[in-house]
């Protein structure tokens, strides 16, 4: 059966996800909660129409902070329907209860082979060390937008690296369980012209036991993405953006390489996993929850 959709939001990560439903088979229809006019979908612009729509499926794609109350509003007005909100899942930890439909969130790079790789590689593995590295250059993230005006650029949006790099903490605890800080920095630390963190350092112990150091920023003008993963009989080195996955299992070395995958194809095989009720690298509304707590840890960590 197919399915009627609606996308809150039409920004980048908005129109990205429409353009995407809009060509699967599994999708009748879909529509687009915003402001904006002379969009190329039906396009609802109050909330209070939502219900009269009734969605099968709706994509929160709105700013960060938008998504607890909107997510309120489908909750308590819609019922048995499916919600992916876009990470994070909000601005801060709300110790909200969802009774009424099943809420996902869009960590969608549970989705990329090379992940699902790691994963099937350490699951029998005692791990000593996993150490990760995300950094890119903000004002390359949106072509044709000026940095300073984005929500990555503006707190009262939900901006910053903790949150919008925040892929990095889920995937880890993903592979390897919960995250116990040890150490933790999170501020801004470069000349970028923006209100929010642009720096997270982070040194921690998964639930497995294996030491995590971690590293996000928005300042690395060479976009890098990698994670090295050292434990017992394995080593393992993994590039994000070349999609490539370097192996040594006790004397044997396996190279791995998706040369054709793209961004896309994580955002695609979600919805699809969404739609088919196949959870098997889904995050659940309880596990975003899990990462909403571990941010709000990160920012006190200096305080506590």
């Amino acid at each position: 059966m197919q399915k009627k959709t609606l996308v809150i939001g039409y920004g980048s990560i908005g129109k990205r996800h429409a353009e995407i439903l809009d060509e699967m088979d599994e999708i009748s229809l879909v529509a687009i909660f915003s402001s904006q006019f002379d969009l190329p979908y039906d396009t609802l612009s109050a909330l209070q129409d939502i219900p009269d729509f009734d969605p099968d499926y709706v994509v929160v794609g709105s700013p960060t902070n938008k998504h607890y109350s909107q997510l309120m509003f489908l909750e308590e007005n819609l019922k048995e329907k499916k919600f992916l909100v876009e990470k994070p899942l909000f601005e801060a930890f709300h110790d909200y209860e969802i009774k009424n439909n099943e809420v996902y969130v869009g960590y969608n790079l549970r989705f990329h082979p090379l992940l699902n790789k790691v994963k099937e590689l350490i699951s029998v593995r005692k791990l000593w060390n996993i150490q990760v590295f995300c950094g890119s250059y903000l004002p390359d993230w949106r072509p044709g937008r000026d940095y300073r005006e984005t929500t990555s650029a503006k707190t009262d949006s939900g901006g910053g690296v903790l949150l919008d790099l925040s892929h990095e903490l889920d995937y880890v605890q993903w592979l390897t369980g919960a995250i116990d800080l040890k150490y933790c920095v999170s501020e801004k630390i470069s000349d970028l012209n923006i209100e929010t963190d642009d720096f997270l350092h982070l040194s921690g112990k998964s639930a497995s036991g294996a030491n995590v150091p971690l590293v996000l920023n928005s300042f690395t003008r060479q976009p890098l993405r990698q994670i090295l993963i050292d434990g017992e009989g394995i080593s393992i080195q993994a590039d994000l953006i070349a999609n490539t996955l370097s192996v040594v299992q006790e004397s044997e070395s396996s190279n791995f390489a998706w040369p054709e995958f793209e961004r896309n194809d994580t955002y695609l095989a979600q919805h699809q996993a969404i739609l088919e009720d196949e959870k098997t690298c889904l995050c659940t509304y309880a596990e975003g929850l899990e990462t909403m707590r571990l941010i709000d840890r990160i920012r006190s960590f200096g305080n506590s």
